[in-house]
């Protein structure tokens, strides 16, 4: 039955009404046929698609697309353009019959439909489709024989073609090949030769037809011994192995060549020899060797890693930076080697980003031989085989480790001028404060020599804290801005000697000291006072570290300081130095304690020992002087401050030892100050002491008042820091009003050498100051 319905076929009916869908479908399956039906023209469309049938019968009008254009889509549609179209339609219309056959209809059957007109129909139809179907089998059966017997001629043709080719390209093989190809005989007479051989030597086609070529004649008397051995192979098997010699060229020169050859026939006379021209080749082994030199004499260390993290490849630069040299390197794996256990996290990026795209940098911690941490800038890239797979990582590494440490010396500066600014803003406050009181205090003993025993010794008690107060502000000023003492020639050997003593009556007996002093120590210039303060205070702290006894050596020598220290360090310059050693071997400190330990506040020590301005203020000092301090410790070992202060050729200067103070002969005083208390304080000490005084609250009223008196005032005491007009500005302006007048700058915060710039300046007074030592600065101007 499958088999008469698959003969008879497959009819696709559409139409939208289920009447006429269920009598054709009665109808043709009763005659045999396997019948679709579709109710729409999308539908249909989906199924000829899906399962093209061998006929359709489609209704004209229909819901959504009509007939015409559900036939207009199949014919447009290569799967489907095929399959006959017959039409079912209740109008006999003319033009509706043409327009249904230029789409492409092969036929139209009329509604109401005769049963036996249909059957008839289908079966033409059917017939004809099958009959087409046939014919085309067997054209394209035709075209294939056809096609089979023109494939064959042209293979025989092409079979012929290439046989010409391979012939062709046989007889030019020799000529056009670009090593050489000669012919010769064993008596080493060459009989023939491409044009690859003749340039490489030099010669012509002439000098070849003349006999002028031969093995003896080209080949240098050192090689003759391998054509020998040549010729004794090629006798003995047949042929001769490839190898290396020099030919002479017709112009006298060498020229590498490799060698290979066989006998051409059984009469063992004649010989084929290939030769290779190795100029290029020897020539790009040179450029290898000279990459290859220069990798050994970078100074980045470079290696290659295999897929395994072995090491393949160390050059010389690893060997400096590193330490281990290439045999101890190749095939160890560089994780152990050049990682701390507890550091390798810091590869997972990199090797993340080596798997993405092929390359990455970046810095990482890493560890030499001697187990020292280096920091190296590391760029790694990802060597492909010529497959592109994944071969080996090449890696460049440049030792950063002395560049981390002056950015972090950089950045500990920076902090460190951060608070040495802000701590500078409050000792000026703090002058500010302290000056009217300590000058109340002495003149209120000045003024009253009867009072009491208990008022006295109160008037005393603030006149001492005031100045205990007054030192503590100026360590702040020194560790802010260096304030400079009085400066002269310093033997530092001198202050070592003291230091000494009294550190030998004041330790304890567990700990020793030791001094060592180059013979010819040079001399600094400098506050004594000062360099005191520094040793004295590195001096106690090493103490402090030995709580159990210990070593402690202070040491200086005469140091030159070159271009590469200068680089490693920032507040170095190229020049001679004297360097002070203080080092001890206590307990030592952490790297993160080391790194701020010179940061004002900041102490080790328990609450009420220590109030963390030591070492800011030795800081202070030290680079007030020119020099610069560093610090090595070790946890467990000890610790080594050396100070670095410029040296100077002179010979030492006694001081010039200043008058004591006298009254005033009545001159005119102009004080300018901001502070209401400084005004009245220094004014009721200067009239005590036979002086006349105005008083100004800023620059305007004082250049006010020096309208009124500009014949009158002989000195100006200004406080540099006030608003609205700055004391620079206000002395400059009240010189100009009367070039006479004298000025003296005050402040609690300027720096000395600063104020000495200006010239219309004639001396200089830091807050607090006591009433003696205003009225001696008075008496120098």
């Amino acid at each position: 039955m499958d088999t008469e319905i698959g003969e008879k076929g497959v009819i696709l009916i559409v139409d939208d009404t289920p009447t006429n869908l269920d009598v054709l479908l009665d109808l043709l399956e009763t005659a045999g046929f396997k019948v679709v039906v579709a109710e729409d023209g999308e539908r249909a469309i989906a199924l000829a698609e899906y399962a093209p049938p061998d006929l359709i019968l489609l209704d004209i009008l229909m819901p959504g697309i009509d007939g015409f254009e559900t036939c207009r889509r199949l014919k447009i549609n290569s799967a489907t353009r095929e399959i006959p179209i017959v039409f079912l339609t209740a109008v006999s219309d003319n033009v509706d019959k043409v327009k249904g056959l230029n789409l492409g209809a092969v036929d139209y059957i009329t509604k109401p439909l005769n049963h036996e007109e249909v059957l008839a129909r289908v079966n033409t139809h059917l017939r004809l489709q099958n009959l087409t179907k046939r014919l085309i089998q067997q054209n394209e059966r035709l075209e294939q024989e056809i096609q089979k017997r023109q494939q064959l001629e042209e293979e025989r043709e092409q079979a012929f073609r290439a046989l010409q080719r391979s012939e062709a390209r046989f007889r030019h093989l020799i000529e056009s090949n670009v090593i050489g190809v000669v012919f010769s005989r064993t008596d080493g007479s060459i009989t023939d030769a491409n044009d690859s051989f003749l340039q490489i030597v030099g010669y012509d086609r002439a000098d070849l037809k003349a006999g002028n070529l031969n093995w003896q004649a080209i080949t240098p008397p050192e090689y003759a011994h391998l054509n020998q051995a040549a010729v004794a192979e090629l006798i003995d098997s047949g042929a001769f192995n490839a190898f290396e010699k020099e030919y002479f060229r017709k112009d006298g020169c060498r020229i590498p060549v490799m060698i290979a050859g066989a006998l051409l026939d059984e009469s063992q006379q004649a010989i084929v020899s290939f030769v290779l021209d190795l100029k290029q080749y020897k020539q790009a082994e040179d450029k290898i060797r000279e990459q290859a030199a220069l990798l050994e004499i970078a100074t980045d260390a470079i290696l290659v890693r295999d897929l395994d993290n072995k090491i393949r490849y160390w050059n010389k630069g690893a060997e400096q930076i590193y330490g281990w040299n290439v045999e101890e390197a190749i095939g160890q794996n560089a994780d152990r080697l050049l990682y701390r256990p507890n550091s390798l996290e810091q590869l997972e990026t990199a090797q993340r980003s080596l798997k993405e795209s092929g390359t990455w940098q970046g810095e990482l911690h890493q560890v030499n031989k001697q187990g020292k941490e280096i920091i190296v800038a590391s760029r790694w890239t990802l060597v492909r085989d010529p497959q592109g797979q994944p071969k080996s990582i090449l890696t460049v590494n440049t030792d950063i480790t002395q560049n981390k440490q002056l950015e972090s010396q950089f950045l500990r500066t920076q902090r460190l001028e951060s608070l040495g600014t802000l701590a500078g803003g409050i000792a000026h406050d703090l002058n500010n404060i302290l000056t009217p009181v300590l000058s109340t205090a002495q003149l209120l003993q000045f003024k009253f020599p009867n009072a009491d025993e208990q008022t006295q010794h109160l008037l005393k008690i603030v006149e001492a804290n005031t100045k205990r107060g007054a030192a503590l502000v100026k360590q702040v000023l020194q560790f802010t801005r260096g304030v400079e003492g009085k400066r002269a020639i310093v033997q530092v050997k001198h202050l070592i000697y003291e230091v000494k003593q009294i550190a030998e009556k004041t330790f304890p007996k567990s700990i020793e000291l030791l001094t060592y002093v180059e013979p010819e120590l040079g001399v600094v210039s400098g506050d004594a006072t000062h360099l005191h303060q520094v040793l004295m205070n590195l001096v106690v702290n090493a103490r402090d570290a030995m709580p159990n006894g210990g070593t402690l050596t202070i040491s200086a020598k005469n140091l030159f300081v070159d271009e590469r220290y200068a680089r490693m360090n920032l507040d170095a310059s190229v020049g001679f130095y004297i360097g002070l050693s203080v080092k001890d071997t206590g307990i030592g400190m952490s790297a993160e304690i080391a790194d701020r330990i010179f940061e004002p506040f900041f102490t080790t020590k328990e609450i009420g020992k220590g109030t963390g301005l030591g070492l800011s203020t030795v800081r202070g000092i030290v680079k007030s002087h020119g020099g610069f301090i560093g610090v090595f410790s070790t946890v467990g070992e000890g610790t080594e401050f050396k100070v670095f202060l410029p040296a100077v050729e002179a010979s030492v200067s006694s001081r010039v030892e200043l008058p004591e103070p006298s009254n005033g002969n009545a001159e005119w005083i102009l004080v300018v100050d901001d502070e209401t208390a400084i005004l009245e304080t220094t004014k009721v000490s200067l009239e005590a002491y036979n002086y006349h005084v105005l008083t100004a609250n800023d620059g305007i009223e004082a250049i006010s008042l020096c309208a009124q008196y500009k014949h009158k005032i002989a000195v100006a005491l200004v406080d540099m820091m006030m608003p609205s007009m700055d004391g620079l500005t206000t002395i400059q302006t009240l010189q100009k009003i009367n070039p006479q007048i004298k000025a003296i700058a005050i402040s609690g915060f300027v720096a000395n050498d600063k104020l000495r710039e200006a010239s219309c300046i004639n001396n200089f007074l830091t807050k607090p100051y006591t009433i003696q030592e205003l009225l001696q600065t008075l008496q120098t101007v």
